[in-house]
């Protein structure tokens, strides 16, 4: 047990990963935190409208759309540690400045918009530049637990920031969290700070001209000639802009669909983020790239999860799929995102990482507005079903043409216990 525990750990055992994870850590519960205070605080100051949720989560990731190829060449180019320093100092600005608007009352619907947009700034550039970095951390051997242990942090503080914020929200009001949030974010800036540049496993940067010359289209021709890299892009753009829009849809299926609270609202992402930092820890034992069969059976497992939760006719039962949704999704994001980093060549890593980031996050603008129309018009559990319905359809599609591409068959065997296996011809 004990040697499993350390296993698990073990690239805290890098000082310089270890203060990398503490801060964002602290950063990323604030973050969540915020995130529910700012739904919540839209949806009063929207006359619950589903719409305008859907439009700020879309104006949140706008920039991701439309600046994360450039922030990945940026990472390519430059001191990822430094970049990582300067964004997060724009974030705690803008952070600073939210919560004194919100606790002066001053605070209006397009004040929260353009505050989301700045922050879709703030995080375009930083989330490209930190999955890149994480190989520097760790160096290649460590990176698949790496990996595995930031999605641990990110559902740790998925777990703690909900369910803060709705006991904070019920007792003092949106204001106090929206500070808390600006507080949390010096902590990636201190760790920052206190890192040693020595003893990062950086590969020496290229040449100016040969850095001035690596082009945001070198990057997509790169990926578009890696069918291994390009199939679970597609997949996960397609489930990341029609399934992963939970802060958005258990929002409105909380609040219109069972007339609840902000606190029953914290337990619906707690509980969702439970299963996602299960799904999260089940993959740090992880030592090589994972297989295309295991990216697609955990998006199949998502996107069946996640179809149920949309038509579950009662509160309990929402409670209840959602922490094997959570665990799939992140399984599912993990498993993909490791094969896509593990697979790439170290001189286009960060405009690889830069165009997952962007099918990742850059896709919710497309699909924000629409599953929030659809939640306004339809329902929410219609909202979430039909997203599911449309993920599981493209987990099939995608597993079919793997299938034919490699010659492969799926053969079912009954006795003596059910197994499900793919063999080649």
């Amino acid at each position: 047990m004990q040697a499993r525990l350390s296993t698990m750990f073990q690239s805290l055992q890098v000082r310089n990963y270890r203060l990398f994870a503490s801060g964002q850590l602290i950063k990323l519960i604030g973050v969540w935190m915020m995130f529910i205070a700012q739904d919540w605080l839209v949806l009063e100051l929207s006359d619950n409208s589903a719409t305008a949720l859907g439009v700020v989560i879309a104006l949140q990731f706008t920039p991701v759309l439309l600046l994360t190829l450039l922030s990945g060449r940026l990472a390519d180019r430059y001191d990822k540690r430094m970049l990582l320093f300067v964004a997060n100092a724009f974030w705690t600005v803008l952070s600073l400045a939210m919560s004194v608007l919100v606790l002066t009352d001053l605070v209006q619907l397009w004040h929260v918009f353009l505050f989301a947009a700045l922050l879709g700034v703030a995080n375009a550039v930083e989330t490209p530049v930190r999955q890149a970095f994480v190989s520097e951390l760790v160096g290649m051997r460590l990176l698949p637990n790496a990996l595995s242990l930031n999605a641990a942090v990110f559902n740790s503080a998925r777990i703690v920031g909900p369910a803060v914020a709705g006991l904070a929200i019920a007792a003092l009001d949106v204001g106090p969290v929206f500070l808390v949030t600006a507080i949390s974010s010096i902590g990636p800036l201190v760790m920052v700070v206190r890192m040693r540049p020595a003893e990062l496993h950086r590969e020496p940067l290229p040449p100016r001209e040969e850095r001035a010359s690596a082009t945001v289209l070198d990057g997509l021709r790169y990926v578009g000639r890696r069918p291994d890299l390009l199939l679970p892009m597609v997949v996960m753009s397609v489930i990341g802009m029609s399934l992963f829009n939970f802060q958005l849809t258990l929002a409105a299926l909380a609040k219109t669909v069972f007339n609840t609270g902000a606190a029953s609202f914290g337990l619906f992402s707690t509980t969702l983020a439970v299963g996602a930092l299960i799904g999260a820890l089940a993959g740090t034992g992880r030592r090589s790239r994972p297989s295309v069969w295991l990216v697609l059976g955990a998006a199949i497992g998502c996107a069946v999860f996640g179809t149920l939760v949309g038509l579950a006719p009662a509160y309990w039962m929402v409670v209840a799929l959602l922490p094997p949704t959570g665990f799939f999704t992140v399984y599912f994001a993990q498993a993909a995102n490791q094969r896509v980093q593990l697979g790439t060549d170290a001189a286009f890593r960060g405009r690889v990482m830069a165009l997952w980031v962007l099918v990742f996050l850059g896709t919710n603008p497309v699909g924000a507005p629409i599953i929030g129309w659809v939640a306004e018009t339809y329902g929410a559990g219609v909202s979430i079903w039909a997203g599911g319905l449309l993920s599981l359809a493209t987990a099939l599609l995608a597993l079919a043409w793997q299938l034919r591409r490699d010659g492969a068959r799926v053969r079912f065997r009954v006795l003596p216990m059910p197994r499900f296996y793919v063999t080649q011809l």
